[in-house]
C-alpha cells in the first residue's frame, strides 16, 4: 500500500515539482496552497507524512503545524526560505519532525522522507491485544500503540520525541552522544544535523519532565550528550 503525502507550499511550482519527484517514488501525494486548506486536509485525511512550508497564506506554516499536533502525531517537515537558525527551531518547537532550507535538493527530501517514514512507525503497525508496557518514576509507554503518560495523564509525543524516550527508558545510564541519537533514531542515512537532536531533547524534556530546568529522567553529560536515569 501506497504511502500517502501531504505537500503544502504556496509556490506552485515547488509543489509541482516536489509531487512529480514523489509520484516518480510510487507516493500518493495531495497538495494544497494555504494554511487553512492544508489543515482541512490533515483533518480529513489518513497521512504518513506532511512537508509543511513556513510562509503560508491565511494561515502560517508554524500554526498548522501546532494545530496538526493537537489531533495527529503524523511526521512533518517544515520547508522555509530563510537559512536563519531561528526558524528552522521555531519549527521543531512546534512539533515538526525535521526541517529543510529552500532551494533544496528533491533527492535529499526523498532521503529524508524515506528515513523518517520507515523509522516513525507512524501507520502501518500491527497492533495486539496486550500492549508492551515501559514504566520508569511517573512515566509509563504503551509500545504498541505508542501512547506516553506522566502522572497517568496521557502526553502528546511526536514520533522522534517518542522514539527517544523509548530508548532511554530501555537503555538507562547509557550515555548517547548527539551523533549516536542521530544515528539510532533517525537512521544511518538520516542527512540532518545534530542541533536536530538537541531540539527535540529540549522539547521532549518539557512534556515529561517535572521540571525541564532540572531533569528527573533525561540528562546531559556536558560534552559528551545525553543519557536516562531515574
Amino acid at each position: 500500500m501506497s504511502k500517502k503525502i501531504l505537500v503544502v507550499d504556496d509556490e506552485k511550482l515547488i509543489v509541482k515539482g516536489i509531487k512529480y519527484g514523489l509520484d516518480q517514488d510510487g507516493y500518493e501525494v495531495d497538495v494544497s496552497y494555504d494554511g487553512e486548506d492544508a489543515l482541512s486536509h490533515a483533518k480529513a485525511n489518513d497521512y504518513d507524512l506532511i512537508i509543511l512550508d513556513v510562509m503560508l497564506p491565511k494561515m502560517d506554516g508554524v500554526a498548522v503545524c501546532q494545530q496538526i499536533r493537537e489531533f495527529s502525531k503524523v511526521p512533518i517537515i517544515m520547508l522555509t526560505a530563510k537559512g536563519d537558525d531561528m526558524d528552522k527551531i521555531l519549527g521543531l518547537e512546534y512539533g515538526a519532525d525535521d526541517y529543510m532550507t529552500k532551494p533544496f535538493n528533491i533527492l535529499e527530501l526523498k532521503a529524508r522522507i524515506k528515513a523518517i517514514i520507515r523509522r516513525s512507525g507512524f501507520k502501518g503497525e500491527t497492533q495486539t491485544e496486550e500492549y508492551k508496557v515501559l514504566k520508569s518514576g511517573e512515566i509509563k509507554l504503551e509500545v504498541e500503540s505508542r501512547r506516553v503518560y506522566v502522572k497517568e495523564g496521557e502526553v502528546n509525543l511526536t514520533a522522534k520525541e517518542f522514539d527517544l524516550l523509548e530508548l532511554f527508558i530501555t537503555h538507562p545510564n547509557k550515555v548517547y552522544s548527539r551523533e549516536n541519537l542521530l544515528n539510532v533514531v533517525w537512521g544511518y542515512d538520516y542527512p540532518g544535523d545534530v542541533r536536530t537532536v538537541d531540539v527535540h531533547v529540549r522539547r521532549l524534556r518539557e512534556k515529561v519532565e517535572p521540571n525541564p530546568s532540572e531533569p528527573t529522567y533525561i540528562h546531559t553529560k556536558w560534552g559528551v550528550g545525553y543519557y536516562y536515569q531515574h
